[in-house]
């Protein structure tokens, strides 16, 4: 048992004190490349085992040829296993490389196409998070590029609808300034007008930097969806009848909604003026409210005959009007705000085609 112990020493002592020569190596090159890390770690494994074999050898061994025999036979063996755990170090670190190569495309705004062949399972979960994280950058690239078209198109728009009565303003302030007016009052009249639109569009705009700055306020209160929509038609009603559209408000049930009155009359408002605009004389705009389990939806049923399917995608987007200006004067801000009040009430907001018209869809949540 004492010959055991001993023995158990000198292997302990041999093996330890390569042990710690190597982790002193390791401290001092822990800025250096895995593959350094990797040479350092087979060697000090390697010399280990060898350091405690020959001590325990050198300890216990009386012949010199036994001796001898041990010592060339662990340094061989040292020798293959070194080569060994270098050659194996050298294919991580080739993976390694393959990899860093790879991960190089985020740079070239493209996406990550991990390296084929097999790998250790660290690289290969490294990999799969490079994936994942190019899958995230390309979504985010493509709303990027979405969002900044959005703002080129409601820039152009807003500068078209601003030009047209400023030009108007202008012209009209001119001839009552040099009295050739032929009718004052009218003049003033449609300058009043113009002014109500120049307004309008200035709160579209207000109200869209509020909801995209994430500054929008909601008081909250409890409110009913039959009376939520009869404030909404009832703004909407001199429009209809200039338009000569009839707005029908026959399905609405009286189911309880916890929102913001004021900034939802709004929302249905905006919904309600682009169905009017969008939709023929004699036509028919519809409006619903019914609750379905948790959430209660509310619509508005227009007669403007289908959005394009290409373009149905793109209706709430800001800036957006389409080839037949489905919005109401105001650069296309009309539905966009549409959507943010829906969203910041943790509802959404869907259009989709139905026979002779569309079908816009708002659903939020009952409490």
């Amino acid at each position: 048992m004492k010959d055991l112990l001993l023995i158990a020493g000198y292997a302990f002592a041999g093996a330890g004190c390569a042990g710690l020569v190597g982790a002193g190596a390791l401290w001092l090159l822990r800025r250096r490349s895995v593959a350094v890390s990797l040479v350092v770690v087979a060697v000090v494994t390697v010399v280990a085992m060898l350091a405690g074999t020959l001590a325990v050898a050198w300890a216990m061994f009386l012949s010199t040829h036994d001796l001898w025999v041990v010592t060339t036979v662990a340094a061989m063996a040292a020798v293959v296993s070194l080569a060994v755990a270098l050659l194996l170090g050298r294919w991580v670190v080739a993976r390694s490389r393959a990899l860093t190569r790879a991960a190089r495309s985020f740079g070239d705004a493209g996406s990550f196409a991990p390296p084929s062949g097999a790998a250790t399972a660290e690289l290969a979960e490294l990999a799969h998070e490079l994936a994942t994280t190019s899958a995230r950058l390309t979504e985010s690239r493509a709303r990027e590029r979405a969002l900044e078209n959005s703002r080129r198109e409601l820039v152009a728009w807003i500068s078209h609808d601003l030009r047209t009565p400023l030009a108007g303003l202008r012209a009209m302030s001119e001839a009552l300034e040099d009295g050739v007016a032929p009718d004052p009052q009218r003049y003033l009249h449609q300058m009043r007008v113009e002014v109500d639109r120049l307004n309008m569009m200035v709160g579209d705009l207000f109200e869209l930097s509020r909801i995209q700055s994430g500054a929008l306020s909601l008081a909250r209160s409890r409110v009913s969806a039959y009376d939520l929509v009869a404030d909404a038609i009832a703004g909407a009603d001199p429009l209809a009848r200039e338009c000569g559209v009839r707005l029908v408000g026959d399905g609405v049930e009286d189911v309880p909604l916890d929102v913001d009155g004021k900034e939802m009359t709004r929302a249905l408002g905006n919904l309600l003026i682009n169905a009017i605009r969008s939709t023929p004389a004699d036509g028919t705009v519809a409006v619903t409210a019914e609750r379905v389990e948790d959430v209660v939806v509310l619509s508005v049923t227009d007669g403007c005959g289908g959005i394009p399917e290409e373009d149905i995608g793109r209706v709430f987007d800001t800036g957006w009007r389409g080839s037949q200006a489905r919005t109401p004067p105001g650069g296309g801000l009309g539905l966009a705000i549409v959507r943010g009040i829906v969203e910041a009430h943790n509802g959404h907001a869907v259009v989709r085609n139905v026979l002779g018209g569309c079908r816009f869809e708002v659903t939020l949540p009952t409490g």
